[in-house]
């Protein structure tokens, strides 16, 4: 089962455009990497749900993260507690 797509679309000022010194598609591609970064940070996508909403590939996306000095995993002290817990329980 393909995917389907919806077109979102919103009115942006010119004048924005030009203070960011920016093309449309230069926003554009801002705004989707600056929406999914957001969307990351507050963990309602994963990494990969993320990217896809950038367009970039997993590798691609996480690289941008690095450039933007992002944390790639930005786990809470509890997270960090709860994974070396289950890693000791395999054990």
């Amino acid at each position: 089962m393909s995917e389907q797509l919806i077109n979102i679309s919103f009115s942006v000022n010119k004048g924005i455009l030009s203070s960011l010194k920016e093309t449309k598609d230069e926003f554009i591609t801002d705004i989707l990497f600056l929406s999914a970064l957001l969307f990351y940070r507050k963990r309602k996508l994963s990494l990969g749900k993320a990217a896809e909403l950038a367009g970039y590939s997993k590798i691609d996306f996480i690289k941008k993260l690095q450039e933007e000095k992002e944390y790639i995993f930005d786990y809470s002290d509890k997270e960090i507690d709860d994974i070396f817990n289950d890693v000791e329980n395999i054990k």
